[in-house]
């Protein structure tokens, strides 16, 4: 008996150090580190409690511990490490500190010994994460703020109650309005009653551009006795943190009066308010406040004195006699981090492998493939022939589908000026004809089984494409020779044949999810199969028999049965066999003819699986019995294609040239341009003109390299269709924007543009981009990660189709944003994160060794903590301070103080309907309100202690906005040829290139813009581009015409083709 006890431990023990193994260490750095110390008197947005005999004040310093005497003095570390620990609350009778943690890979509440020791786990969250704990009053239970979010990622709270044993659910104490507007900031009065702030402002939605002269958030009171709740204080400048007096008479509060956050009191009796104290920090009320809208603060017991923070120290006020004073402190501070990710990126070479493969189909007898790549349709023999164009049109192609017998393809065509049409290739005779007779915006064309009927979706237009010929939307059917369209449905997309040709399947959006319904062939008898939150694709394999369907970036399979109502499709489907069959990935589903394999595309490979490999009740003479292993290998497409460069040599003569090599200025220098490449750079005098090269003469303009924009969101179109001209491309290059990264958008899209681009194919600055975000809201793209090869599998994919960056959005857990850096780190890929207005969550990503941050810190001014630990990083910072967090967006101030109607330059490449719609009927605020400008200072802060500062317009006024941003900058206190850097070099070094472009160099990239004016005089010169020159191409920026050696006028946006230039957005389209 004792051995066989001893082999059931020895098991116990092996199974449990297994467990260790896997589960992830929060506190141990998933890569190269270092440790940074320095000792601090100033801290950023300090919580902090008053023990109650009011001997000790203990206070959170970037994620760590520290307690110290009330008088001040040396802080004593209590609790430290890669941890983020914040919000530590004595309990009432002293002995412990409850705080907010993520030890243990989420922010739950826990709890120490008041000396540190004895730390212990309270809450054990994964999604619904908490902070802000505050005791009751018996000591016995903690009540903290609970985070929710549904399909965005901003936050909604409820107040949840805990036994500070741990180990249970908890006890729900209030009801959040909604998912998109907070509750929080508890505390505990003596007569037991929960006070709290809560957003009131009546919009449910989040709101962006709060005004805090009105009322945003107010103090509420909890009795938890009856359940009744009574509104405490608001009213203009709201009213946050509230803090009940010992003896519980007077609630102490934050408060906004214009420029100034001030501490309030109030007289729980009266309702008398005065201010205590009028130059706190600025409260977070203009912003996603998840860990409250101002530090902790709390009283002394002698209920007249209160400790709280204000702009870097821990201060005291006399309630009664106003009288203010500094708590000193010094903190011995030891932070590890990180090293952050940089990789050396490529940025031209003389041919490349296409990786966006789209709208890949095979053929009836699985011998060839055709597939969209750069624009157009190309053909490939499997599995080895070379893939050669389909046709020799020059309109874009898109789409294909072939005839049940082979011999045909069918797919759709744009050209910007006649629109789009259904097109048919007969591979005899290499004929292609249209279907469809009347111009439009088509899309899925499909053959019946029969061949035919051909049925597609009709669509309304968009604004990449245009509205024109967007009437009467819908789904049609037409026969390929010399038919007449008839109208089927008047809604749907992905429209196809069933299996029997009787009815016509689409999909739908129905209350909020995807549905997959049919209808007969005169658009009656509208049946809903299958309904589905996260699936993107239905697709019913020939024979009728099976679903496949895409969810999560994963493919599939269920039977298909009729259950007299609609199924909903999930993978966490229980009801019938569901299996997966893909590992990475899984776009451009499709059923070989047979119904007996799926097919489908991983960037520039192609995969192929047998279904009788899924089930073992499939063919079982033929099955294996065994359920197959998910592929990890595909075949090849081979697809590669010349990169665009021009020909011949063009010099820029007599111009001051700012290269961007650390300071250097040329007064009057000369560049020398063959092909895409700088030859020749230096002083006019010291330069030889070649007889062969076209000159331009420059005196008294200014040369400088192309700006760089790293957090560009430039809007594709959403529907697959490429316009042949994008306009945001053309807004851009004609400011002199040369280099583009989007950090949000649609995959397939982006990384098919990139590639026209690089081609020659498309005019446009380099395009780069993460692909769709890596979102940790509830959506049909949100990328769950339940484990670290989940995050492999997201990155493999990602990488795939020519991203070298992911862009983590409001991922809410520590070991999730940790986990994405080790994968990251193992593909060569840099993290590109949403900031997510959330200073605690910012600081954990530069200790846990991001590329950099986006967005600003919704904090401000910051102190030696902060800039300490950022500048020992190597993490770069780009605030994007046209859309900043805390305050109203910076572009605001652009669009009050400058007529943006009346630029004649940005209106040529942009829909009038949008600038007008922006900025003719414009408020304005006084310049204080613009709490950009001191956020502006904060960067400046960081950058003269070495950050380095990228530029990031957002995609908020496509071209011009990149200037307005770099202005901004200047406006708080950097240098002009900083702010240049900003918009240049960093961000060619932020992204990996600074090798091939970011400055002027011999051998380097031809990037660069000609300005008249300077702008180290006047920073507002930048706008005065006069041309714009990408990988060698000369453009006329008034014009967008190309010019040098290459002479060439660029085409008619859609909204040029028409006598007007407004259009109509129909109702839910959003650009």
């Amino acid at each position: 008996m004792k051995q066989i006890t001893a082999l059931v431990f020895l098991f116990f023990l092996i199974n449990q150090s297994g467990h260790a193994q896997d589960r992830w260490n929060v506190e141990k750095p998933a890569g190269p580190s270092k440790s940074i110390s320095f000792n601090t008197t100033e801290g950023t947005f300090m919580n902090l409690d008053v023990s109650p005999d009011g001997k000790t004040i203990v206070f959170d310093l970037l994620g760590d511990i520290y307690k110290m005497p009330i008088k001040g003095g040396k802080a004593t570390l209590l609790s430290g490490g890669m941890a983020y620990e914040v919000q530590p609350r004595f309990s009432p009778d002293g002995k412990y500190i409850s705080y907010t943690s993520d030890k243990d890979g989420a922010n739950n509440i826990w709890v120490m010994n008041a000396d540190g020791n004895n730390q212990r786990q309270v809450t054990k969250e994964r999604f619904r994460l908490l902070n802000n704990a505050v005791w009751t009053r018996d000591g016995k239970y903690i009540i903290a703020r609970k985070h929710f979010s549904s399909q965005k990622a901003v936050n909604g709270g409820e107040l949840w109650m805990y036994h500070i044993s741990g180990g249970f659910d908890g006890v729900q104490l209030s009801k959040r309005k909604n998912d998109q507007q907070d509750l929080g900031e508890p505390w505990v009065s003596p007569d037991g009653s929960v006070y709290y702030s809560e957003n009131l402002i009546p919009n449910p939605v989040f709101q962006y551009n709060r005004d805090p002269n009105g009322e945003i958030y107010a103090i509420k009171k909890l009795d938890l006795n009856t359940g009744d709740i009574e509104k405490v204080a608001g009213g203009s400048g709201g009213a946050a943190r509230p803090q009940v007096s010992p003896d519980g008479s007077q609630i102490a509060f934050v408060k906004r009066d214009r420029l100034n956050t001030v501490l309030y009191l109030q007289d729980l009796q009266t309702g008398e308010e005065k201010p205590l104290y009028t130059d706190l920090s600025k409260d977070q009320q203009e912003t996603d406040a998840v860990f409250g809208v101002y530090p902790n603060f709390n009283w002394l017991p002698d209920n007249r004195t209160i400790v709280f923070y204000a702009k870097g120290k821990i201060m005291k006020v006399d309630a009664i006699t106003l009288e203010v004073g500094e708590i000193p402190f010094s903190a011995d501070v030891k932070q590890s981090i990180s090293e952050a990710l940089h990789f050396e990126q490529p940025v031209f070479k003389n041919e490349f492998d296409v990786k966006m493969i789209r709208q890949l189909a095979t053929s009836p007898d699985g011998k060839k493939v055709v597939f969209n790549a750069a624009g157009y349709l190309y053909l490939k023999e499997l599995p080895d022939g070379k893939p050669e164009r389909l046709t020799e049109g020059t309109d874009w192609e898109f789409e294909p589908n072939f005839s049940p017998d082979g011999k045909s393809v069918v797919f759709v065509s744009w050209n910007d000026e006649l629109r789009g049409a259904v097109m048919k290739f007969d591979f005899k005779g290499k004929k292609l004809n249209p279907v469809t007779s009347e111009r439009g915006i088509y899309h899925s064309p499909r053959f019946n089984r029969k061949g035919d009927l051909i049925v597609y979706s009709k669509g309304a237009g968009n604004g990449n494409l245009g509205y024109s010929y967007g009437k009467h939307p819908g789904i049609y059917t037409i026969a390929p020779e010399k038919g007449t369209a008839k109208l089927v449905i008047k809604h749907g997309f992905k429209p196809m044949f069933s299996a029997n040709d009787d009815r016509i399947y689409f999909q739908s959006q129905l209350n909020g999810k995807k549905a997959f319904n049919s209808c007969d062939l005169n658009g009656r008898d509208v049946k809903t199969h299958y309904t589905s939150v996260y699936a993107t694709d239905f697709i019913p394999s020939p024979d009728g028999r099976w679903m496949a369907f895409n969810e999560l970036y994963n493919v599939y399979l269920t039977p298909i049965i009729s259950a007299g109502s609609a199924l909903d499709l999930s993978s966490e489907n229980k009801t019938l066999p569901l299996k997966k069959l893909t590992k990475d990935a899984g776009t451009d589903i499709h059923w070989s003819a047979d119904s007996k394999i799926i097919h489908w595309t991983m960037g520039s490979e192609y995969f192929s699986k047998p279904i009788n490999d899924a089930f073992n009740f499939i063919d079982e003479e033929d099955s294996k019995k065994k359920n197959a292993q998910v592929d990890t290998n595909g075949i090849s497409l081979g697809l590669v294609l010349a990169s665009d460069k021009p020909l011949g040599r063009i010099v820029l003569k007599g111009a001051r040239i700012i290269t961007m090599e650390g300071d250097e200025v040329i007064d009057k220098g000369t560049i020398i341009i063959n092909e895409n490449k700088i030859e020749t750079i230096g002083t006019e005098s010291s330069v030889e003109i070649p007889e062969d090269a076209k000159v331009y003469e420059l005196n008294g303009k200014t040369i400088m390299p192309g700006i760089v924009d790293v957090n560009a969101y430039l809007p594709t179109s959403s529907n697959g269709i490429s316009p042949q001209q994008d306009w945001p491309y053309f807004a851009n290059l004609a400011y002199g924007v040369t280099t583009v990264h989007d950090p949000s958008a649609q995959t397939e899209m982006v990384f098919s543009q990139a590639e026209m681009i690089k081609g020659g194919l498309m005019t446009g600055p380099r395009l780069y981009a993460t692909g769709r975000v890596f979102y940790g809201a509830e959506s049909d793209n949100n990328n769950s990660i339940s484990t670290l090869d989940d995050l492999r599998s997201h990155l493999r994919r990602l990488k795939a189709v020519g991203a070298f960056s992911v862009k983590p959005h409001s991922q809410n857990r520590r070991d999730q944003r940790q986990q994405v850096v080790m994968a990251a780190r193992e593909l060569n890929m840099e993290v590109l994160p949403e900031g997510g207005t959330n200073l605690y969550t910012n600081l954990s990503m530069i200790a846990d060794g991001y590329t950099g941050i986006e967005r600003n810190l919704p904090a401000y001014p910051i102190y030696k903590d902060v800039t300490s630990v950022w500048n020992g990083s190597k993490t770069s910072y780009t605030p994007s301070l046209i859309i900043a967090y805390g305050t109203q967006w910076g572009e605001n101030y652009w669009y009050d103080r400058t007529n943006v109607w009346e630029n004649e330059r940005l209106l040529s490449y942009m829909p009038k309907a949008i600038v007008d719609e922006r900025s003719r009927r414009r408020t304005t605020s006084e310049y204080g309100d613009y709490g950009h400008i001191d956020i502006a200072r904060s960067v400046n802060q960081l950058a003269k202690g070495g950050t380095k500062i990228n530029l990031g317009s957002h995609g908020q006024l496509q071209g011009l906005g990149a200037h307005w941003e770099l202005w901004m900058l200047a406006q708080g206190g950097m240098k002009p040829i900083d702010c240049l850097k900003a918009a240049t070099i960093n961000g060619a070094a932020y992204l990996g290139m600074d090798k091939e472009i970011g400055s002027l160099k011999k051998g380097k990239l031809a990037d660069l813009i000609v300005l008249n004016g300077n702008p180290l005089n006047d920073i507002r010169n930048s706008e005065k581009v006069i041309y714009t020159m990408v990988n060698g191409r000369l453009y006329d920026a008034s014009t967008m015409n190309e010019i040098g050696n290459h002479e060439q006028s660029r085409n008619k946006f859609w909204w040029q083709f028409s006598k007007s230039e407004n259009y109509i957005i129909p109702e839910g389209e959003i650009n």
